[in-house]
């Protein structure tokens, strides 16, 4: 795969480089909420993307990508949306090899496109298929979420493992300080995707010995007090699970949440979230781009930007 991303480093260094502007000149990228709408600030301008998503591997090619993209400006779009996957970025633990992403910035630059990139980290689709090989077979360290049958699922990692995250935090950290430093004055990355469509399924949590204990245990502090805060403001579905408990504000997922699947979403939710919450902070630590997430069940997740 590797070879079949090689430029000519004279040209992508060229295609990277070419028209920077002044580093007093730069205008961070940020959301600004103007009236009810929120802008994309794009070179202190609000910016409206409109935008094509490329394949999962489309972007995995350099010459391929050169003839996807005259095909993508005919159509009128100013932004394209591609992937990013741990796998590629990162083959073996601690090295991190950046070819594809300086080509995709490369050939998005050279059609005047600004790109989001999607980071296909721990999980794509629910399922954990864009993590690096290293991850995969290694079970121990980076344990897999099981499902009714009590069987590891195929390629799933828990979101209650502490070395998953932090590897995946770790890589994305990397790539957001990569991408500060190269594209940090021009801008074409104006804002990241964390993950892409998690969840568990066809189960509603994961069935594991750790889940199950954890589901057992107290609703943590931080998800009750949010809750009461903003009772007023929360979805409807959420809100209606809560009110079986009578509002409880300690307990456990089932004795606060009713117990049974509804109670299981909220806990896989919660859990999710959080796990995305440091992967993002992992990378807004490097740089402050903004980050959101796809999947409409993980409504904790908010779009990240640090001030």
């Amino acid at each position: 795969m590797k070879s079949a991303l090689l430029m000519s480093a004279s040209v992508l260094a060229g295609l990277l480089a070419t028209g920077l502007p002044a580093a007093d000149e730069v205008v961070p990228l940020q959301l600004r909420k103007k009236g009810e709408a929120t802008q994309l600030i794009v070179a202190g301008k609000p910016f409206v993307m409109l935008a094509g998503e490329l394949h999962n591997s489309s972007a995995s090619g350099v010459e391929y990508m050169q003839q996807l993209w005259p095909r993508l400006k005919a159509l009128g779009l100013n932004t394209v949306l591609a992937p990013v996957s741990w796998e590629l970025l990162e083959p073996a633990e601690g090295q991190f090899d950046f070819t594809y992403v300086d080509a995709l910035l490369a050939v998005a630059r050279q059609h005047d496109h600004r790109l989001v990139l999607l980071w296909f980290g721990s999980w794509k689709n629910g399922v954990s298929s864009y993590a690096p090989v290293w991850v995969l077979k290694d079970t121990q360290r980076f344990p897999r979420a099981k499902g009714s049958s009590r069987q590891n699922t195929k390629d799933m990692l828990s979101t209650l493992s502490r070395d998953s995250l932090q590897a995946d935090a770790t890589a994305f950290g990397r790539l957001l300080k990569h991408l500060k430093q190269v594209d940090g004055a021009r801008q074409t990355v104006v804002m990241v995707q964390v993950e892409n469509e998690v969840g568990i399924k066809p189960e509603t949590r994961d069935m594991s010995d750790e889940a199950t204990r954890t589901f057992q245990s107290q609703v943590p502090a931080p998800l009750i007090e949010y809750l009461v805060q903003h009772k007023d403001r929360l979805h409807p579905e959420l809100l209606n699970r809560w009110r079986k408990s009578e509002f409880a504000k300690q307990g456990t997922w089932p004795e606060v949440f009713g117990g049974g699947p509804e109670a299981e979403e909220v806990f896989s939710a919660w859990h999710y979230a959080r796990y995305l919450d440091q992967v993002a902070a992992a990378g807004q630590a490097e740089y402050n781009l903004p980050m959101g997430n796809n999947r409409p069940m993980i409504q904790r997740v908010k779009v990240y930007r640090h001030d």
